[in-house]
């Protein structure tokens, strides 16, 4: 019986070398940290554990036409690991394969049909056991399933005597070895998630790190700010070009070599087209030109872009590329994915910050840029001189005056459709033809399907009222504004253009950059409601008559913003 033993504990040497070995490559790693395996890990782990099981047989001593084996270490493993479909594969196919092998021994066919048993048996453990308590259950399992391979021989198996004195003999060293066995490759096998637990924690830390070096930055989004979040990203990560782009630019980059600065300012890479449409995370390992036709980039072996997303929707990349494959570790991988919900929380809050702020700043000065002294005392003057020449004239400007007052004060910075928006414009225009008897002429061109559309309130009468103040009426003659709105794909497109004075070059540059202080406050305004709520403000062009201002309305966009307030 010692010398069986022995042998058997050879046995398990190989089957725990075997193991790991297993704990070392890259591709089964991967499928023992998931949470939950998808069918093709299952696949996999059946297949691993089946071989596993038919090495245990192969290996095993012959004992009287018996085989002193530790076939149930392969079989209950991947049970208890690999749940119920990965157990019961690798118990029937080892359990077949036991049969086949040696049909006429004495043990064979009850012994495979105890493999199958123990295969159903540790798949129903997986769902049962807590993670902490796997190697005992698998102890206890490989007692159990012996435990009924003895009995089956015992019961199955003639001559009887025969088989008495086969469990006589392999008893004890088939339980201990089997049942010790299961516990030590459940050992190697959990390793594997002590190490990736070990590695988050010291992502966790990391991009803690990182976050605290960040967070300033974010107070104030500009180019600067997102070149200082690239440049802590590449100094912290060892990368040698960090990028962030939004789905159109590349909005700021960062390497320590000047060499590597992007200069252009469109995305031309294909590798971050696709993860803009795809949204999910895409990895480049390359050792040849592969990696230069996806990023651009020289001497870059290896590459990481991941999506930046705000409520689901992707609004970005961050790109990390390194110069060495070794940089892309696992650790990495998980790192930037981090990184991105990292930053598309980060940017959400700060653009929600930033039109409170905006919102409780701009209230106050909105209404006072709309709703002036000198608006309504004009209209007011407007009034008095139809009273006596034109009552029902003045009825209707008072009819306009409220209905645009009342619009003002009560819809503040909530939503409304456009149909509403454009009540309050058109109450505007008549006040203001009223007091420049055709010097103005304004044209609606509305489609019908798009009035219900929801819209930011207080955003097209700023517009009109900049054509017609700054251009209709600083013009010599009479001037037309035309007002349009219509579908663009899934999206909602307002056009104001009018053939008046014209708007200063150096007017649009100032509300480009973002100045703080610009001549035109309501246009100023409104220009940085709408970037903030779709990314991109106001299209500002000067005509050779007039000026053309135009913005989008995005899709599956309306007020994520407000709702959030």
């Amino acid at each position: 019986m010692l010398q069986l033993f022995n042998h058997l504990l050879n046995n398990i040497g190989y089957t725990i070398t075997i193991a790991f070995f297993l704990s070392r490559l890259k591709a089964f790693r991967k499928i023992i940290e998931k949470e939950a395996f998808e069918s093709r890990d299952k696949v996999i782990l059946s297949l691993v554990f089946s071989t596993m099981a038919i090495l245990g047989t192969y290996v095993g001593v012959d004992y009287n036409g018996a085989i002193a084996n530790t076939r149930n270490i392969g079989v209950v493993v991947g049970g208890i690991l690999g749940g119920p479909v990965v157990g019961i594969t690798a118990g029937v196919i080892a359990g077949i394969h036991r049969v086949l092998i040696d049909m006429d021994g004495i043990t064979a066919i009850p012994c495979g049909i105890a493999t199958i048993i123990g295969g159903v048996l540790s798949g129903l453990l997986y769902k049962n056991i807590g993670v902490n308590n796997r190697k005992l259950y698998g102890f206890l399992a490989g007692v159990i399933v012996e435990n009924i391979s003895m009995a089956f021989i015992l019961i199955m198996s003639r001559p009887s005597h025969l088989a008495q004195d086969i469990v006589r003999n392999i008893y004890v060293p088939m339980v201990l070895a089997n049942a010790l066995g299961v516990s030590i490759v459940i050992a190697i096998t959990e390793s594997i998630q002590e190490d990736k637990e070990k590695m988050a924690g010291e992502q966790s830390k990391l991009a803690l790190e990182i976050a605290n070096k960040t967070l300033p930055f974010f107070r104030e989004l500009n180019s600067n700010s997102l070149k200082n979040v690239c440049r802590v990203i590449q100094e912290s990560l060892g990368a040698k070009v960090v990028i962030i782009t939004d789905q159109e630019y590349i909005l700021a980059n960062y390497s320590d070599d000047p060499e590597y600065l992007l200069t252009h300012k469109e995305i031309v890479s294909e590798a971050t087209k696709k993860v803009l449409a795809s949204g999910k995370l895409l990895v480049i390992e390359s050792n040849n030109d592969e990696i230069k036709f996806y990023c651009g980039l020289k001497d870059i072996h290896s590459a990481i872009i991941t999506p930046l997303k705000e409520a689901e929707k992707v609004v970005g990349t961050l790109k990390i590329y390194y110069a060495e494959n070794s940089l892309l570790s696992s650790r990495n991988r998980y790192l930037a994915e981090g990184l991105s919900q990292l930053i598309s929380t980060q940017l959400e809050i700060s653009r929600i910050e930033r039109l409170k702020e905006m919102a409780a700043k701009s209230e106050l000065r909105a209404l006072q840029a709309q709703i002036n002294p000198h608006f309504l005392f004009n209209a007011l003057h407007t009034v008095s001189s139809f009273v006596r020449m034109d009552p029902s004239k003045a009825r209707e400007i008072i009819i306009n005056l409220s209905t645009y007052l009342r619009f003002n004060i009560e819809s503040g910075d909530k939503p409304v459709t456009l149909e509403k928006e454009l009540e309050q414009v058109k109450a505007y225009v008549n006040i203001e033809q009223a007091r420049f008897n055709g010097k103005i002429n304004v044209y609606y061109f509305i489609e019908e399907e798009i009035k219900g559309r929801m819209i930011p309130s207080l955003i097209i009468q700023p517009l009109v009222e900049n054509s017609i103040k700054h251009g209709i009426l600083k013009s010599s003659h009479a001037g037309n504004v035309w007002i349009k709105a219509y579908r663009d794909g899934k999206d909602l497109k307002v056009e104001i253009e009018d053939d008046g004075a014209g708007i200063d070059e150096r007017i649009i540059e100032r509300i480009n950059s973002e100045d703080k202080k610009p001549e035109r406050i309501g246009l100023y305004n409104v220009h940085s409601r709408i970037k903030l709520l779709y990314g991109k403000g106001l299209e500002i062009e000067r005509l050779k008559k007039g000026t053309k201002i135009s913005f989008l309305v995005k899709s599956g966009r309306e007020y994520e913003m407000y709702n959030s307030r």
